[in-house]
């Protein structure tokens, strides 16, 4: 059923939100101001046309815009966007009680993105690679894409023909890849068992065509080269598919923060350390104990501060945090400032621990402003004083956000 709508404003995934007699209405693509044309489909409505547009639109960067699900708000004008970015931060701490005077937003360019989780399929008009649509699996073969650094923007067709190697199945499959110092890093997940002519085809390609390593479910088939992230000035070779912060610009960015919060701060905890974002630079200024759950990643971890130079002394734990925090008993013992940086889906039994401990500096890093909030709300239960807020924007024109937010703990009086 077809209607005209007038948008009232953005909801927390970018969609122009219709206020009707039965509730809201989303509609993709609509900006506040707009009057729309629409196909009604329950609570969520298709953009059919722009009636009345907002001083606001703009021309998308990409020809794939609105068909691809990788981006939400290309059609946003810069500055309302980035008011936007901020407000999902903003909304978040708010429906917490969390008073604060949030940073300005963070950005990051277009071209940054240093890694891409493409999805593949074999068809019969050829190999399909890259994002599905919003609320789909159909995949968009993508051309071009103003988010991905050039560099793997111009690798499309290589990998394409990667992808088409590998392919032994006609179902879609995962196809990630991170440009590294030391070239092109694959890893494919559910492409079908790889062997044989078809495994030896694959290894041929990547070594003719420079790719650092190819992956296929967790096996390393063809390493020619050690893949090289640096962290800092830290080599570190990260094992297939580590977690990796998308944008080197804003990890900077994030790091930066991180390290001036817990300057003063001889021994400092990591948790949910990954392959070393955070404890690699700080050991510059402090000792550093490294919790993480993923063995392979504390272990690229501990290789890479084995031969860094001029690094305090860095001790590693491998420990599921979800299960068996650190307790604050251990937190005391141990640690005069810490930084945490867990999945989306946060890090509530840490931070209830941490709100019981002593440790006077605290940075907590998020990519997730729900869960961030409920923890921080954690620990200004527990004496904690929120400092400072600042939203990094390292998932351009979506609806994704990193944070990072300062904490400390008074001195008790004796």
């Amino acid at each position: 059923m077809s209607a005209i709508l007038d948008i009232a404003r953005l909801g927390g995934q970018g969609d122009g939100v219709a206020d009707m007699e039965n509730g809201p209405v989303f509609v993709p693509f609509a900006l506040p101001g707009e009057r729309v044309n629409v196909a009604l489909g329950g609570k969520r409505a298709d953009l059919v046309s722009v009636l009345d547009a907002s001083p606001l639109r703009v021309e998308p960067a990409c020809r794939h815009f609105t068909s691809c699900g990788g981006c939400a708000m290309q059609h946003l004008e810069d500055d309302a966007y980035r008011g936007w970015k901020r407000s999902l931060l903003v909304e978040a701490l708010r429906a917490k009680g969390i008073d604060i005077e949030v940073d300005p937003l963070v950005s990051c360019p277009p071209h940054s993105r240093r890694r891409a989780a493409l999805t593949a399929k074999r068809t019969e008009s050829g190999i399909l690679l890259g994002f599905n649509a919003a609320l789909s699996h159909r995949i968009v073969d993508i051309e071009e894409c103003p988010v991905m650094e050039p560099e793997l923007v111009a690798a499309l067709p290589l990998l394409r023909r990667l992808a088409g190697l590998v392919a032994r199945t006609n179902d879609a499959f995962r196809f990630s890849v991170t440009r590294t110092a030391s070239g092109l890093d694959v890893a494919v997940q559910g492409s079908g068992r790889l062997e044989g002519k078809a495994r030896q085809a694959a290894i041929e390609f990547s070594i003719a065509n420079g790719i650092a390593r190819l992956t296929v479910d967790g096996e390393i088939v063809i390493e020619p080269k050690k893949p090289a992230i640096m962290v800092g000035d830290v080599s570190v070779s990260p094992p297939p598919g580590a977690f990796l912060q998308a944008v080197a610009e804003a990890e900077s960015a994030m790091v930066g923060l991180v390290a001036g919060h817990l300057g003063k701060a001889k021994r400092v905890a990591d948790l949910f350390a990954g392959i070393g974002t955070f404890a690699l630079r700080l050991a510059r200024q402090s000792e550093v104990h490294a919790v993480e759950g993923d063995m392979a990643a504390l272990a690229a971890l501990d290789r890479a501060f084995r031969f860094g130079q001029g690094l305090k002394k860095v001790t590693v734990e491998k420990r599921d945090l979800f299960v068996r925090p650190l307790t604050f008993k251990e937190l005391d013992a141990s640690f005069a400032g810490l930084v945490f940086d867990p999945p989306r889906a946060g890090a509530e039994a840490q931070a209830a621990q941490i709100a019981r401990s002593q440790v006077r500096l605290v940075a907590a890093v998020s990519c997730n402003p729900l869960t961030l909030a409920r923890d921080l709300s954690i620990l200004i239960a527990g004496g904690y004083q929120l400092k400072r807020v600042v939203p990094v924007d390292q998932f351009l024109w979506s609806p994704h956000l990193e944070a990072v937010a300062l904490l400390e703990k008074p001195k008790k009086r004796r």
